[in-house]
């Protein structure tokens, strides 16, 4: 299958050598803190991606939910080039010219009252981590230095040691420590977990609502209203990691909207850069965050003129709604295609809109050995935890490229 919307011309000019000579390259001078696939990417378009080969590739896993609305979308890229020809950084010395919407539109669209602007998913949930404290100690009362958050095993919320420190993931965690204390861990999606780890000394209940890098793990229905139930009664925090499951990856702006449920704090990245800038940010309730006051926290870049301006497109973008409908629409179509993979090389998925952790029989291959497999074929995914693949593509991905990257799939997987 071929695409119009990726050209040759995207490529750049100033990179010559080879697929192979800029992975060799890459070898030598680079940390080993990631594995990637062998192909080197040198131009992209909405769904499409190209190597400086000039071969294409389907895009199955959009940043991990960071390029939502495809690579170069035109509103985000011309926002971009607009906001570059004014203003990129104050810091927040000073105020700038974008923010103040940014933060009403992000606020107004998460139905909550202030946002705290950062850049990476990492850095909103340490803060998160943060005010869930300050409030502890502010706002409920608990003794200094006593407070407790609840989290989930098999989470991710990031790479830092605090976070690390919770993590259940030996990869993730060993060799990183001491760790930091105050976290407990209970079992994903049971609420009788979470009921017996609360006490007076609990801040937050930290959790995905859908767990991405575990494998796209989505719980029992009932589960985010219970957590939101608990935590009211604990007089403690809900506070939901959006950053892979929001604005618009699951068929709603936000995972937690299947359920109805609001969270006291919410943790969003990746997809409000637009694939184009870092932005991330904790929204929450006014008397959560209002419990910050200058010098207790801070970001030289968070909430910069650029950063505000692509995210302020981002959220005119989910406004229509478009995004969403195409999630929930094309969701059916690749729930429809898993479902007559299952049995053919696919042993189980999981998936809500375009999202999808599917569970690849081993003995066809590992998941690392299907990702590169269906390099071969033009599709480009990312495996996770042996034999389980992660599906998530643009959401302005075609029906027609979709049932291409499905077919894909079955022909590697031995079913087409």
């Amino acid at each position: 299958m071929t695409s119009s919307t990726t050209h040759a011309e995207t490529r750049s000019s100033a990179e010559t050598r080879s697929s192979a000579e800029l992975i060799k390259a890459e070898s030598g001078v680079l940390a080993h803190n990631y594995h990637p696939l062998p192909v080197v990417v040198a131009g992209a378009r909405g769904v499409w991606m190209e190597d400086v080969e000039g071969r294409r590739y389907l895009d199955m896993l959009a940043g991990y939910s960071a390029l939502n609305f495809g690579h170069r979308h035109p509103a985000l890229v011309e926002a971009a080039h607009r906001q570059l020809d004014e203003l990129t950084l104050t810091s927040r010395a000073f105020h700038n010219a974008r923010l103040a919407s940014f933060a009403e539109g992000l606020a107004e669209l998460t139905g909550l009252d202030m946002t705290l602007p950062m850049n990476t998913g990492a850095e909103a949930v340490e803060s998160g981590i943060k005010v869930a404290r300050k409030w502890a100690y502010d706002v409920k009362g608990v003794a200094p230095d006593q407070a407790t958050i609840v989290v989930a095993a098999d989470n991710f919320h990031g790479r830092t040691t605090t976070v690390v420190g919770f993590s259940t993931d030996p990869v993730a965690r060993e060799g990183f420590g001491p760790y930091a204390p105050g976290f407990r861990v209970v079992p994903f999606n049971d609420l009788a977990a979470i009921e017996a780890a609360v006490d007076e000394t609990t801040a937050a209940v930290l959790i995905e609502p859908i767990q991405g890098e575990a494998g796209v793990i989505i719980p029992d229905d009932g589960y985010l209203t219970g957590v939101r139930e608990l935590t009211r009664r604990a007089n403690a925090l809900f506070i939901a990691d959006e950053i892979q499951s929001g604005l618009g990856r699951t068929g709603t702006t936000l995972a937690v909207d299947h359920e109805g449920v609001r969270p006291d704090v919410l943790l969003l990245g990746k997809a409000l850069g637009g694939g184009i800038v870092p932005v991330s940010a904790v929204v929450a309730r006014r008397d959560v965050l209002g419990v910050l006051h200058p010098g207790q926290h801070g970001s030289t870049f968070g909430g910069n003129p650029l950063a505000a301006a692509v995210g302020s497109a981002v959220i005119d973008l989910l406004r229509t709604g478009e995004f969403q409908r195409r999630a929930t629409e094309l969701g059916v179509v690749l729930r429809e295609g898993l479902a007559a993979l299952t049995g053919r090389g696919v042993v189980s998925f999981r998936s809500r809109g375009l999202w999808a952790g599917v569970d690849v029989d081993p003995a066809i291959g590992t998941g690392r050995e299907i990702s590169e497999r269906l390099m071969e074929e033009g599709v480009l995914v990312k495996d996770t935890h042996g034999s389980t693949l992660r599906l998530a593509p643009p959401l302005t991905i075609t029906r027609e490229e979709l049932e291409w990257a499905l077919s894909r799939l079955g022909a590697v997987l031995g079913a087409g």
